[in-house]
Formats: C-alpha cells, sequence, structure tokens
C-alpha cells in the first residue's frame, strides 16, 4: 500500500469513528432481521474485523477465507496466513467477492455503511451484536446456528452467563464508586454510558456510570460543566485507535483546561488511562481480563 493510500485509509477510518462517537451510525439500532439459515457444511466465511474473527476462532470454524488487515490487534493464529481483505471498515470488495464467500461477518455498527455493498455484489452478509457482552453473546448463538456450531456456541454463552451470575452476587452489596467513562481520539473525546461495549464492562465490575445508560445511547457529547456537575468518584480514560496520541491528547486536556482541576476524581488522584486491547469500541473475547482489571479499581476505591 502506498503511503497515500495508507493516509486516506486512515482518514476514513477517523470519519467512521467520529460518525459513530456522536451517537449516529455506530448507536443506531439496525431494524432489518438476519437471517439465521444454516450455510453448507464447511461453508466459505468472511470476518471483517479481528473481534469478529475471534468468535469464529472460538467457535472452532476452520474455513475462514478472509481477515481484516489491522496494525493494532492480533488476528487469532488459526487464520494467520489467510487473506486479508482490506480495512474492517472499508474491506475490499473485489477482494471480497474473489473469495466467493457463502457469508461476510461484520460488525453492526456498520450494517448502514457496508450492506448496500454486499447485497450489490451478491454476498449473504450478517451482522453481529458487539456494543456489549450480552449483544456479543445472542450473536455467538446466532453465529452458532448459521455455522453448524450450536454446541461449541451454547458452552460459550452458558459460560458467560455462570461468570455474570458470580459478578452479580460479588456486587449485591456495598457503595459502588460512580464513574465517568472517556472514549477518546486523536482530537476529540465523547462519554461512554453503560450502553456502550467500556460501560458495560464498567458496569458489571461494580462501577455506577454518572450519566446512565444515555436513555440506550452508547456515546454522548457532553460539555465539562455538566461532567463537573456530576462529581464523579472515578473517571476512566480510554481510546478506540492510536491509543499512544490519545493518551497524550488526554494528558494535554487534563493539564492545560482549568475545569478539570475542580473535578475531586483528579483532586484524588483518580484518574485512570485504561488499555485499548481490552476497552475499545467493540466487545471481544477477553471480557473477563478487563472486568478483572475493573474489579481491582473498583476495590480499591470503595
Amino acid at each position: 500500500m502506498t503511503k497515500n493510500k495508507k493516509l486516506l485509509a486512515l482518514l476514513l477510518a477517523l470519519v467512521v469513528l467520529a460518525v459513530s462517537l456522536t451517537g449516529c451510525a455506530a448507536t443506531q439500532k439496525s431494524d432489518s432481521a438476519n437471517d439465521l439459515s444454516p450455510i453448507p457444511a464447511n461453508g466459505r466465511v468472511v470476518g471483517t474485523s479481528v473481534a469478529t474473527d475471534e468468535i469464529l476462532d472460538a467457535l472452532g470454524y476452520e474455513n475462514v477465507v478472509g481477515v481484516p488487515h489491522t496494525d493494532a490487534f492480533q488476528i487469532p493464529d488459526r487464520y494467520k496466513n489467510v487473506k486479508e481483505i482490506g480495512s474492517p471498515m472499508n474491506p475490499n470488495m473485489e477482494i471480497v467477492k474473489s473469495l466467493k464467500p457463502d457469508i461476510i461477518f461484520t460488525p453492526k455498527s456498520l450494517e448502514g455503511q457496508l450492506k448496500k455493498g454486499y447485497d450489490n455484489a451478491g454476498i449473504r452478509s450478517h451482522f453481529i451484536d458487539l456494543e456489549s457482552t450480552d449483544g456479543m453473546f445472542r450473536s455467538v448463538l446466532d453465529m452458532g446456528k448459521i455455522l453448524g456450531r450450536e454446541k461449541q456456541a451454547a458452552a460459550l454463552n452458558a459460560d458467560y452467563q455462570n461468570f455474570k451470575k458470580e459478578l452479580a452476587q460479588r456486587h449485591s452489596t456495598g457503595k459502588k464508586p460512580t464513574v465517568l467513562i472517556l472514549m477518546g481520539l486523536p482530537g476529540s473525546f465523547t462519554v461512554a454510558t453503560e450502553s456502550s461495549y467500556v460501560g458495560s464492562l464498567a458496569k458489571m465490575a461494580g462501577f455506577e456510570n454518572v450519566y446512565g445508560d444515555g436513555n440506550g445511547k452508547d456515546f454522548m457529547n457532553v460539555n465539562t460543566e455538566d461532567m463537573l456537575q456530576k462529581q464523579p468518584d472515578i473517571i476512566l480514560r480510554t481510546s478506540h485507535a492510536m491509543p499512544d496520541k490519545v493518551k497524550k491528547m488526554f494528558a494535554d486536556e487534563f493539564k492545560k483546561n482549568d475545569i478539570w482541576k475542580h473535578f475531586k476524581a483528579v483532586q484524588n488522584n483518580k484518574v485512570y488511562d485504561l488499555d485499548h486491547e481490552y476497552f475499545g469500541m467493540s466487545a471481544r473475547f477477553n471480557y473477563k481480563d478487563a472486568i478483572a482489571h475493573l474489579e481491582q479499581i473498583a476495590n480499591e476505591n470503595q
């Protein structure tokens, strides 16, 4: 890929992310019903995101013929030699068509952007919910039906449901620390609610989000004066992409903008930068490790 093409791909990714963070494309719930009829045994499958491919790997599915290009994350080892199809947000449709997939799996947040292209190419698509762990496991069950991996999907879901019960029991009593969660990309940030993936993790880990579930919105644009009125016990900061740049952006923002010194979380040194490997935009199978890290922070602040 040439330098200009790389720059174009990066700019496209940032534009798509900016739309999603303002509560538009990525937080709209699709009204379309996914077809759950099975594909042929050992059918050809394309997974357009790392999180999607992690689900396919967890289901033990072998015949994945297309995976995304990624510099930020690791594709499961099972698929390390599989053909790359380009950016998760803008797959190369000529490559996808050449692979002759029986189905292509894509995050639901990109349905509005990509479904028409799949339809025009005559490719069956299925959009999976990665906005929360609950949504991910509903999608795991759906994918199990499509891929003939229902037993594996049921086992994964049962493990998750048991894990949720254990968490609920652990956090049924005691004071819950309040939290403000900031999701950033270079140059801007927004508030993550309980409806977002990182927000749902924090809720399970025993936090109370000062913006609740956002009335179903994953992310909210809120001014800092309103945030200050909430006076969270803790502030969590994370990123979708380019974590080093986002971390520096947050550090500069909190240093240069005087309003932050009035937050008791800042005064009490209760501001934490989270690893985007575990706390990004999409639900992933490393959710247990992510929650364990959040529980440690919550326990230290009860």
